[in-house]
């Protein structure tokens, strides 16, 4: 399973990025769960999914400060 790529997010609405987000945090929280509970886990697993969630946030806070970022069209 190759990573991700940033381009992917990029076209997402802001209601389905928060929604991935939260769906990739919930992921890493069940794979910590399972190695907590000694059940067998696929270490790549981490990466991929801590990937994927900067790649998101990444992307969230450039939309963020995109929108608080007056142009300079407008002076």
């Amino acid at each position: 399973m190759p990573l991700s790529k940033i381009s992917e997010f990029t076209q997402l609405s802001d209601q389905e990025l928060a929604d991935e987000i939260v769906a990739v945090k919930r992921q890493l929280f069940e794979l910590r769960m399972q190695v907590a509970t000694r059940q067998e886990v696929k270490p790549h697993l981490f990466k991929h999914a801590r990937h994927r969630l900067s790649q998101l946030m990444t992307v969230e806070h450039e939309r963020q400060l995109k929108a608080t970022t007056p142009s300079s069209s407008e002076e």
